[in-house]
Parts: C-alpha cells; structure tokens; sequence
C-alpha cells in the first residue's frame, strides 16, 4: 500500500516576495528624498529623481548583487507598477486653468517646441547616429516634454531594456543641468531681448517650455527672477500635461509600424492606459474639490513613489551597460539641446509675433 505524498508547502504570499524590494527601494527613495532637500542641492537644480537613480546605479553596481535574489520582484513592482502610479498621481499637480494662464501663445510655444525636438530625435537618432529607434524614443522624450519622467513614462510604450532608459535619464541630467547655468547667463547677456523680448514673464514661457525637469525649470527661472519663475512653471506644466496625448499616438504609432513587418492580426496596440487616468486626473483636480493640504500630501507622495522607481530602474542598471552605448547618445542629447536653446528661442519669438 502507497502512501500518499505529502502535500507541497503553499507558495509565498505575492506580499512576502514584493516586501523586501519595496522595503530596499523605499529606503533608496528615502534616501534621495532627504538629500534633495538639502538647500545646496535645491539651489542647482537637483532632485530626488535624479538622486534616487544615481544611488541606485551606485549600489546596482557593487553590493546589490547579493541582496538580490530576495529583492528582485519588489525591485521589479517598483520600476514598473509603482511607476505607472507615480505617473497618474502626477496629475495632482497640474490642472487645466494652467492652460489658461499661459493662453494660446503658451501652449502652441509648448506643442512645437515638443513636436519638433523630438522629430530631431527621431531623424539625427536613427539617421546620423545609427542608433536603435529605442533609443532615440526616449532620449527625444525626455527632452521634448519633462526628463526623466516622460522617458518613464515612454518606457512601457516602447519597451525599451534598461539601459536604454538609464542613458537617457543620464542626458537629461547633463544637460538639464548644464540650462540651469546657462539660461540665467543668457537673461544676463540680455540676448533675449533680440530674439523674444525683454519681459521677465517672457523669458519664463521661453525656459519652462525649453528646459527638460520641473526642478530645473524652477532654478533657472528664479535665477532670472519671481515673474520669469512664475511664468516658467506654468509653461512647464502645460508642457507636462501634454505627456498623455504624446503617449497615446507614440503608442498608436508603434504598433502601426509593427503590423507593417508582422502577420495580419499580429500588431497590437499597446494602450497606455495609465495616460488616460493621468488625464482623468487632472481633471478632477481642475475642479479644486480637494483641499491644499491633501494635495500636497497626494504630491508628496508621489515624488516618492517616482524615486522608488527611479531607484530600482538603477539598481538593475550595469555601467558596462552604459559604457557599450558610447558617446552617440550623448552627442544625439547635445544637438537636441543646442535646439532647444537657439530653435526654442526662435520659435518663442515667432509665436508671440504672429499672435501679438
């Protein structure tokens, strides 16, 4: 007589397998989050995002290995769910009477600024720089629309690999950081009184709709002065809230040009659905019904959230990784920031005159 096996021991609970990454992306997120509000860091520019990856890369790259075996699903929940939250709560800082504030000169200046830099991307990257159509995805989007948190969001889309991801967030933290210094010089210089006039609140639409993250549209603005700063934010809000239709027919046209090498029926549309619940968002938070101290904690939150999923993309991010890229990344990033300094300029210029 057999007897019967005994019964296999029940599979860890999805909570148990996620908590140890959460718990060691939500110390790294802390960790940047505490840094980041160091006056010094405030005052270049710098944010918990970009902090967060960079101490991921650092601790990716030398004792994560070991910790990773237990870590690895948190890691992965927080580079990719966590960052999809982070995104639709991101709409807790926008609202549509932003439109209104910058007026139809403010967002045409927003849409062709984005609409033509990240053509550039497109042509120089895959053209001149023989680089992979990836690549130049989210390198144009990071410069086109918000940094490192466009390229987040553009990397479901295009499903890009890791590297990818992290070589542009890496340009965009070059050169955004480079426009911090630069565009307060430039005030100074007064160069821009011959290309898009000489009013404070005009050289803030030109910064905030030029300059690729939030945090570093504020330190060039205020540098320049609290009209420019005011002015700037408003811009670069418009410009953010125009990552979800960016998305939407990024995704549409990838899965066109998919059907075109694939079997009938074999393309598929990868909706991105958290840009539709981004915009839904946004809505509700046009109406106001939430009082200021709760949408300040829901923004609080989510820079958090977005830290956590910057620093588990840079914990499963190798510098070997990096260091294959080479220097075309690196040059595709300079020439769109070079076009976004002298075209952004032109194109501020041109606007405000047809609309005057």
């Amino acid at each position: 007589m057999h007897t019967a096996p005994a019964a296999l021991p029940s599979a860890t609970p999805r909570w148990q397998q996620l908590l140890p990454g959460l718990l060691f992306s939500g110390a790294l997120a802390c960790a940047a989050s505490e840094l980041g509000a160091l006056p010094a860091l405030q005052a270049q520019g710098v944010s918990a995002l970009t902090l967060a990856i960079v101490l991921g890369m650092a601790l990716g790259n030398t004792c994560y290995a070991r910790l990773a075996p237990p870590c690895a699903a948190g890691v992965d929940f927080s580079r990719q769910t966590l960052l999809r939250l982070g995104i639709i709560l991101y709409g807790f800082r926008l609202t549509f009477q932003d439109i209104g504030a910058v007026g139809l000169a403010g967002v045409a200046i927003d849409a062709l600024v984005l609409t033509s830099t990240f053509a550039l991307a497109l042509l120089l990257g895959t053209k001149v720089f023989k680089l992979e159509r990836n690549s130049a995805i989210l390198i144009g989007a990071g410069s086109a629309i918000c940094g490192a948190a466009a390229i987040m969001a553009a990397e479901p889309v295009v499903e890009g690999r890791r590297e990818q991801v992290a070589v542009a967030v890496a340009t965009v933290v070059v050169f955004g950081t480079l426009a911090i210094f630069l565009y307060p010089l430039l005030y100074r210089l007064n160069l821009h009184w011959q290309v898009i006039g000489a009013a404070p609140a005009a050289f803030g639409v030109y910064v905030g709709s030029t300059v690729h993250e939030v945090a570093q549209v504020v330190a060039a603005a205020r540098a320049v002065g609290t009209q420019a700063a005011d002015s700037a934010v408003i811009a670069k809000m418009v410009r953010v809230m125009m990552l979800a239709p960016f998305l939407m027919v990024l995704s549409a046209w990838l899965a066109r040009g998919r059907a075109a090498g694939a079997a009938p029926g074999g393309a598929r549309l990868a909706v991105p659905w958290f840009a539709f619940v981004f915009i839904a968002v946004v809505g509700f938070n046009s109406l106001a019904w939430l009082p200021r101290p709760v949408v300040a904690a829901v923004t609080a939150a989510d820079t958090f959230l977005l830290a956590m999923a910057m620093a588990a993309l840079g914990l499963g991010t190798q510098w070997s990784a990096i260091r294959r890229a080479g220097l075309k990344p690196l040059l595709l990033a300079a020439l769109l920031f070079c076009w976004l300094v002298a075209g952004g300029a032109a194109i501020n210029a041109g606007v405000a005159a047809m609309l005057a």
